[in-house]
């Protein structure tokens, strides 16, 4: 039997707690993260509903937790090639691409200075650039920079080398594999937002002020490309009047037939945004089939409700259209409960775009089993764990719990089965 190891893939919020819990219960765990820090969506998450707190009230625990425990290991710009052997002898082939930046980095940012070629900031979602030198976020970790090599002009410009006082930057770096053995693995490979360039009648892409929800999350958030202020995208006006639709692309056979749990609140919880930041007059509308606040969250919809600056229509989006002198969003829509058809104009358009598994555009490594929309299926072979949004959607909490649930399952694969 391989040694009491757990291979966890993906380094999001699950991930992170199911490596982080089966250490502290005494096995080795080796996180595989494809991006160059680990957090994964959280990391870009403004706030966690209800509380409205920010995501690193959770992600620095985790964080300190990795630091501290010596049998904990993790790479990043990393995947998983190959998995062979079976429950308590697994091994994995691991392809981590080089980051040209090694441990010597104090993120000082002298080659970011230094720099002069530009690159799409994924961390935003393309709403700004950053330098081909570049640090991830501001609390990224590991707090170390990374040479973008696809931007990067190479040993022919050399800025940054020059720049860095250090000796961080070896544009020699070369792709490495890494064979690692495991007892168990835990798939924690997280979702992406689905494309709403799909979904013909909502215009995004198109239309300039039509955004997703998860954009949303980096206009609000301080480390965003607008510094937490609410600005649309095409002349940076401030946003007054925001209209929400719900449900764009989910419950829909011709893009996501299935809910994706939280985009209800995710929505309120953006509304907040709106009226946070402009408490006099902003206004925010969601549109929306239904209101899906469970449980504990019913408060929360409630608190809403009594905020005559927030409306709610229950009725589905035909068609959103942009009026091209002024740059605003003009929504038609049902008004099931007011009966007949409303034309409504609106400063933007948030888009409560579903969550679509990772694997469905990134593949995977392993035969663990999937259902019919990707989704994992959890223990489908013995000693293969799916956690998080991996195997379901849902939120934050919701992905705590089946990460500490898959630590939990490879401590008994590690025994044997017991």
């Amino acid at each position: 039997m391989a040694e009491k190891r757990v291979l966890v893939i993906g380094g999001g919020i699950s991930g992170l707690t199911a490596a982080v819990e089966a250490a502290e219960a005494g096995m080795e765990a080796v996180i595989v993260e494809k991006n160059a820090y680990l957090g994964g969506r959280v990391a870009q998450l403004y706030r966690y509903f209800p509380k409205l707190c920010p995501p690193y009230c959770g992600l620095e625990i985790n964080f300190r937790r990795i630091k501290t425990n010596p049998r904990i290991k993790f790479y990043t710009q990393a995947e998983v090639e190959s998995i062979s052997g079976s429950e308590g002898n697994f091994e994995a082939t691991i392809r981590v691409s080089p980051r040209f930046v090694n441990e010597k980095c104090t993120a000082c940012g002298d080659c970011e200075a230094a720099c002069d070629v530009e690159r799409p900031n994924e961390f935003n979602f393309g709403m700004d650039s950053t330098k081909a030198a570049y640090l991830p976020h501001e609390q990224a970790f590991p707090m170390r920079y990374v040479i973008d090599g696809d931007a990067c002009k190479g040993s022919g410009c050399n800025k940054c080398v020059e720049a860095c006082k250090y000796d961080a930057i070896d544009l020699s770096m070369e792709a490495e594999t890494v064979k690692v053995t495991a007892s168990s693995i835990v798939y924690a490979t997280g979702w992406n937002p689905y494309d709403a360039s799909k979904i013909d009648n909502l215009n995004f892409g198109v239309a300039k002020n039509v955004i997703t929800n998860v954009m949303m999350e980096r206009l609000a958030a301080p480390n965003g490309p607008t510094g937490g202020k609410i600005l649309r995208p095409s002349d940076g006006k401030e946003v007054k009047n925001v209209a929400f639709a719900q449900c764009a692309g989910s419950r829909d056979q011709n893009n996501l037939d299935y809910c994706s749990a939280i985009c209800c609140m995710a929505s309120l919880k953006q509304a907040t945004y709106i009226r946070e930041q402009y408490p006099e007059d902003g206004e925010a509308t969601i549109y929306y089939i239904d209101l899906r606040t469970p449980g504990k969250y019913e408060d929360f919809l409630k608190k809403l409700e009594e905020d005559e600056k927030v409306n709610l229509v229950k009725g589905k989006i035909a068609k959103i259209e942009e009026d091209a002198a002024t740059g605003d969003v003009i929504i038609t829509a049902e008004d099931v409960l007011g009966g007949g058809k409303i034309e409504e104009r609106y400063d933007m358009v948030v888009l409560a775009a579903g969550m679509e598994p990772s694997v469905v555009q990134g593949g995977l490594a392993g035969d663990i089993g999937k259902e019919d929309n990707g989704f994992l299926l959890n223990a489908s072979k013995p000693g293969m764990y799916a956690a998080g949004v991996a195997q379901a959607p849902g939120d934050v909490a919701q992905s705590v719990q089946s990460g500490t649930s898959s630590a939990l399952r490879s401590l008994q694969s590690a025994r044997g089965g017991e």
